[in-house]
């Protein structure tokens, strides 16, 4: 019985021990992959803008969290029927009970506009 529990116990700390030592030679070979990624991503976050994430702070409220219309209208099948510039001038001007403005941003406009077009 004490030695299947000094097993037990020396099975534990060897994987302890084994876990940490590979997890600090794992996130410092990471981390060089992270930097070199991050430096790539970073050019690309400067360019690339989260369309799903603006309309879900922005535009989710009033037209739901899946598209499916609240106080606004469903928004599902948007792109069947305005293209993406007519998307991005009813974001910029408003229309019906959307007001002007709630995005001022051009690249998020595009970015949203351009989303919710392939939406058909």
């Amino acid at each position: 019985m004490k030695l299947k529990k000094l097993l037990l116990a020396a099975g534990l700390g060897a994987t302890l021990v084994l876990g940490a030592c590979g997890s600090d030679d794992s996130s410092s070979s990471d981390t060089s992959k992270d930097e070199s990624t991050m430096s790539d991503d970073s050019s690309k976050t400067e360019t690339a803008v989260d369309a799903e994430k603006i309309f879900a702070n922005n535009c989710a409220s009033c037209h739901g969290n899946n598209l499916e219309g609240n106080v606004g209208p469903n928004l599902t099948k948007v792109g069947a029927k305005y293209s993406s510039e007519e998307i991005q001038k009813i974001i910029k001007n408003g229309k019906g009970q959307m007001p002007a403005g709630i995005l001022k941003d051009d690249k998020e406009i595009v970015a949203v506009a351009d989303w919710l077009a392939d939406k058909k």
